[in-house]
């Protein structure tokens, strides 16, 4: 989701679009924008055949098997890894986001491996939307690469906001990617039936009016974090996305109902993490997420709540903590979390849904 600064705007995307005040998404200005601006849904870039090039895995770049090519990021300890994780960034933004989390991992052996995922940092096609299915894939035969080149190392997928949403998909439908967990920060599950009517029709009438159109953060007052000096620096950075068209705001909203609808299929250990004061995915969609995750009897999940998180946990203030509780769960799934803040699931609920 967009990742920044104390964004004003009156348009704005909904990945950090908790509504400015309680109950309302912060999106509903940027919807409301595109219906009052304002047929067939947009079609996705074409490419090559799928199948029809070598997939390859290069110190900085990842070539996919339709011959697009992803920047890849790599954070590598001095002495041999003790675990790989593979990040993916939140929408509009790219790889480089990890960096705090991933030069704090170095201190316990974890190499990062972030990419720019398809349409986004510094990608070809950059700010269109691929489609959610081709960039499943893609997340697929990355892991794939790194599962090769480190066969003995235990390998885990981190999606922060749309890649988290990201993630749950790639976690719930087959083929279900070889890993040893998942790790879900503040996931965009902010689905179509979790928002007012009103957004949900000005979404679908500016998607087919105006697909190509984009909108700039300009008006909403949203908080994704309580790092100003961070948000100054991210505003800043060219790579970003700032001006967004509508039709990838549409393929967002697209993925995050896929999102929540993973949240009953999830498979695999997974450490989800959010945080109290997130003003970008509201409390509503997540509390749907926390009821319907599988059984822990089935499925081993555990649930952070930080009291103190906004939406970019990773760069908040208290990033630390998030760090240590990433870290300590990597290196042994069965360790109390340094944080002291895991919640069951009844406890989250009544914590955040009440």
């Amino acid at each position: 989701m967009w990742q920044g600064q104390r964004f004003r705007f009156q348009c704005r995307q909904h990945s950090k679009a908790r509504p400015a005040g309680a109950g309302r998404p912060a999106f509903a200005g940027l919807l409301l924008s595109l219906f009052l601006t304002a047929c067939t849904l947009p079609a996705y870039p074409e490419g090559p055949e799928r199948g029809s090039e070598p997939v390859r895995l290069e110190p900085d770049m990842m070539r996919l098997d339709d011959g697009f090519l992803l920047p890849v990021r790599r954070w590598t300890p001095v002495q041999e890894p003790q675990a790989i994780l593979l990040a993916l960034h939140g929408f509009n933004d790219y790889g480089m986001s990890f960096d705090p989390l991933a030069k704090s991992l170095l201190e316990r052996r974890i190499l990062t491996v972030a990419i720019d995922q398809r349409g986004f940092g510094e990608t070809e096609g950059r700010g269109r939307w691929h489609g959610e299915e081709r960039m499943r894939e893609d997340v697929r035969q990355v892991l794939r690469e790194l599962r090769k080149t480190y066969p003995d190392t235990p390998l885990y997928l981190l999606g922060k906001s749309m890649g988290g949403a990201m993630a749950m998909t790639v976690m719930s439908n087959e083929p279900v990617p070889d890993v040893d967990g998942t790790i879900l920060v503040a996931p965009a599950v902010w689905a179509r039936d979790t928002m007012p009517w009103y957004q949900r029709w000005a979404l679908a009438i500016g998607v087919r009016i105006a697909p190509g159109r984009t909108v700039s953060p300009e008006g909403l007052s949203i908080d994704p974090s309580d790092n100003t000096e961070m948000l100054r620096e991210w505003s800043r950075d060219p790579l970003v996305i700032t001006d967004t068209r509508i039709d990838a705001i549409y393929g967002l909203g697209n993925l995050m109902d896929q999102g929540l609808a993973a949240s009953g299929a999830l498979k695999g250990e997974t450490l989800i993490l959010y945080g109290e004061n997130d003003e970008v995915i509201p409390p509503r969609p997540t509390c749907r997420m926390l009821m319907a995750l599988p059984d822990q009897d089935s499925v081993d999940w555990r649930f952070v709540l930080y009291p103190d998180g906004w939406h970019m946990l990773t760069r908040d203030l208290q990033q630390q903590r998030v760090h240590a509780d990433i870290a300590a769960w990597i290196l042994d799934r069965e360790t109390r979390l340094p944080s002291g803040m895991e919640r069951d699931r009844d406890t989250a609920i009544a914590q955040l849904c009440d």
